[in-house]
């Protein structure tokens, strides 16, 4: 009998578990088109240009002759201590094999605490952000 009630109708699919919960507790995905990026500010101390840099989760950026990678960026909520955290991996691009020259967590609140020791460039961190991908080169 269930099967002459369903003729004509598509099957009914189960919301996956996380998707579900996301639904329940009020969460509002990202759409499919963005893409969470960390957003760096960087100074060119022989220049002293300064630049905002957009760096995409897992997809490296040029900065000069660096090259960012952000693996993880998280701000935490409006109603907890205000903080943003990028665990970033940096390379110098030269003649030879790129050379590590940083390779840690950078945070908002204290941009000293373990910064880029570089002759020619700072970075600090701004923000997390969904941004819709990048074409560019990853300054803004």
């Amino acid at each position: 009998m269930t099967g002459a009630r369903n003729q004509g109708r598509p099957p009914r699919r189960r919301l996956a578990a996380p998707v579900a919960v996301a639904a329940l507790l009020g969460a509002q995905a990202a759409p499919a088109h963005a893409e969470r990026a960390a957003i760096l500010q960087g100074l060119d101390k022989v220049t002293a240009r300064i630049s905002t840099i957009r760096a995409p989760i897992d997809r490296p950026v040029r900065f000069g002759t660096l090259q960012i990678t952000a693996r993880y960026c998280r701000t935490r909520p409006p109603e907890e201590t205000p903080e943003t955290t990028v665990f970033l991996e940096i390379l110098e691009l030269g003649k030879g094999e790129p050379a590590p020259v940083f390779g840690g967590w950078m945070f908002a609140s204290s941009p000293a605490l373990n910064a880029l020791e570089h002759p020619v460039y700072d970075l600090r961190v701004i923000a997390c952000r969904a941004a819709a991908p990048d074409t560019g080169s990853g300054s803004e």
